[in-house]
């Protein structure tokens, strides 16, 4: 799609949350006008909304007066708000010939099937990034999974390229896997970062402190796991089968039980899926 063609389209955003004003403000940044953002009837939803649409020079509007012009709708919702919010918008446009979009990454496009019974084409197109207040991440470089009916398929996938991210396919049966590891690269990987703050209090530093200490060595193992790799990237006691330093972490823990789960678990995970030596005596001492 040609930033010509893509200037003439029209979007509305149903939402008004960290992912919904990401999302607008690169669309409109590609090229997309943005017609409307569409919110729940609260104030606190409207104020949100009418705060993103002033960023993006659209108009906010609650869901139960919305009228609908634009030729593609955005849903990003909470999951279980997304069938919700779309049979309340059933009546807000003639649906034929239009596009709905969902952004979750666990449920599929079968969510919009309201709209898709009105005659819309209908997608999941789910963007594999973190969206946090604070934060507007930009979209460029991102992986978008899209799975739906062609027509909305071929127009997420050229929106998704506007955008200078990354569409590629997923199937329905995929997507709650497809999540999961999602959940694993960002939201987990943050409560592992959490557990290693409560063992640096520990240690005698705070947790202000040990975040700002372990970020040159987070730099590095991110940097290192692009270049090379798990198995390249992996290091430490474990890897050097160094039981008897295992021992004295599994002992000093018992101290912090919750980051000793944690460290067991993580510990097994990493005698499945990486290279360590002395792997029998370790497993033996994490199972004791």
């Amino acid at each position: 799609m040609s930033r010509k063609l893509s200037a003439k389209l029209s979007i509305t955003i149903v939402g008004a949350g960290n992912l919904a004003s990401a999302l607008a403000v690169s669309l409109r940044g590609a090229g997309y006008g943005i017609d409307q953002i569409v919110a729940r009837d609260s104030a606190a939803a409207l104020r949100r909304a009418r705060r993103l649409a002033r960023q993006v020079g659209a108009t906010a509007v609650a869901a139960v007066r919305a009228r609908i012009r634009a030729e593609i709708v955005w849903f990003c919702v909470p999951d279980g708000a997304i069938a919700g919010a779309a049979e309340s918008l059933a009546r807000a446009a003639d649906w034929t010939g239009k596009v709905a979009l969902h952004s979750s990454g666990a449920l599929t496009s079968d969510e919009l099937a309201v709209l898709r019974r009105l005659g819309a084409a209908v997608a999941s197109v789910h963007p594999l990034m973190t969206f946090v207040r604070g934060s507007r991440p930009p979209l460029a470089g991102v992986p978008f999974a899209v799975e739906g009916s062609p027509k909305a398929v071929r127009t997420a996938r050229a929106i998704v390229l506007d955008l200078r991210g990354q569409p590629f396919a997923i199937r329905k049966r995929q997507k709650e896997a497809y999540h999961a590891w999602g959940m694993f690269a960002s939201p987990l990987l943050t409560a592992l970062l959490a557990a290693s703050e409560r063992v640096a209090v520990a240690a005698g530093i705070s947790r202000k402190a040990a975040r700002q200490r372990m970020l040159p060595m987070l730099r590095q193992t991110l940097a290192n796991y692009a270049r090379l790799g798990a198995a390249g990237s992996f290091s430490g006691p474990i890897a050097r089968g160094d039981v008897a330093t295992v021992r004295k972490h599994l002992r000093v823990l018992r101290k912090v039980p919750a980051a000793r789960e944690v460290y067991v678990a993580l510990a097994r995970a990493a005698l499945r899926d990486l290279p360590a030596k002395k792997r029998a005596a370790l497993e033996k001492i994490l199972k004791a």
